[in-house]
């Protein structure tokens, strides 16, 4: 059962056991892991081209989004309240602004590179089946470097370790999105594994989207991507209106993004305080995509 998990999970594993100290090196892992997440959405797009009765199929990925985003989120933004009642997290002040539009720019660039894979199956109508290796082949070396990432971010287990808070964020981020996979699984009637699987994106949208495709195919895998990238869009939005009230919240739901892509968004507008906290809470969920993922896809 857990060959296959085992099979994808090793790169990420080898990668993790790299440490790099050059700064050139991490910069060079990082511009080729971009251009993977870049070619694998366009396999991704190439891979929907392929699929029998496009239109009906384009539906059933937008019901699964909104079935997922919804319940994902509901049950969410139903816990993290209270841990800011619970357990206050001071913030200051600071309101300025941020290039808000370049950030939803990038996930727009995103959505841009899936659907011109899309145009280019449609259009010029090439034999695909050889789209599926490329994008497993591809997927393993992104795994690697991943692991690579993630073992140099500059986060050691002490830091992790010593700050509970981020801690106990990333733990009722992590219960509450299961909960709302196995609604969403239940309210689809599809495999609760399925559903469980589905909720382990945690924001990561490009990782989600890649990983689910390849284990349960384009449907799900359309809809893991755009599930995930709806939550970062709305987390963009949210953060700079909710964090002076409800710091927590606004750190949990950016999910794994708060240690990178929202991070600017909850410092400048939540203040120094909070990024330790998003900081740890991101990685840990970070970490744990690929972990849970993959678990569950082998089940």
């Amino acid at each position: 059962m857990f060959s296959g998990m085992l099979y994808i999970f090793l790169p990420l594993i080898i990668g993790y056991l790299i440490p790099v100290s050059k700064s050139s090196v991490l910069a060079f892992i990082n511009t080729q892991t971009s251009r993977l997440v870049l070619v694998i959405l366009a396999l991704m797009g190439l891979s929907l081209a392929g699929l029998d009765n496009l239109g009906q199929n384009l539906s059933q990925i937008i019901i699964y989004t909104l079935t997922f985003f919804i319940s994902i989120s509901l049950c969410n933004l139903a816990a993290l309240p209270f841990l800011d009642r619970l357990w206050p997290t001071d913030t200051n002040h600071d309101h300025r602004q941020l290039p808000l539009s370049k950030m939803v720019m990038e996930s727009v660039r995103l959505v841009l590179v899936v659907a011109g894979g899309l145009f280019v199956g449609i259009t010029l109508g090439f034999e695909l089946s050889w789209v599926d290796q490329a994008s497993e082949t591809i997927l393993l070396i992104l795994l690697f470097l991943i692991g690579i990432q993630l073992r140099n971010s500059g986060m050691t287990l002490r830091q992790i370790l010593l700050n509970k808070k981020g801690i106990i964020i990333a733990l009722v981020i992590i219960a509450t999105s299961l909960t709302g996979g196995l609604v969403a699984a239940y309210i689809l009637d599809i495999p609760f594994n399925h559903g469980l699987a589905m909720a382990s994106g945690f924001g990561w949208y490009s990782l989600a989207g890649i990983l689910i495709g390849d284990g349960l195919g384009p449907i799900y895998g359309g809809a893991a991507f755009l599930n995930e990238l709806l939550r970062e869009l709305i987390a963009l939005t949210l953060i700079p209106i909710i964090i002076q009230r409800y710091p927590n919240t606004a750190i949990g739901y950016a999910g794994a993004t708060a240690m990178d892509f929202t991070l600017p968004v909850i410092q400048n507008c939540g203040g120094i305080r909070c990024v330790p906290i998003a900081i740890v809470s991101g990685f840990i969920l970070s970490l744990l995509v690929p972990v849970l993922m993959l678990f569950f896809l082998s089940l």
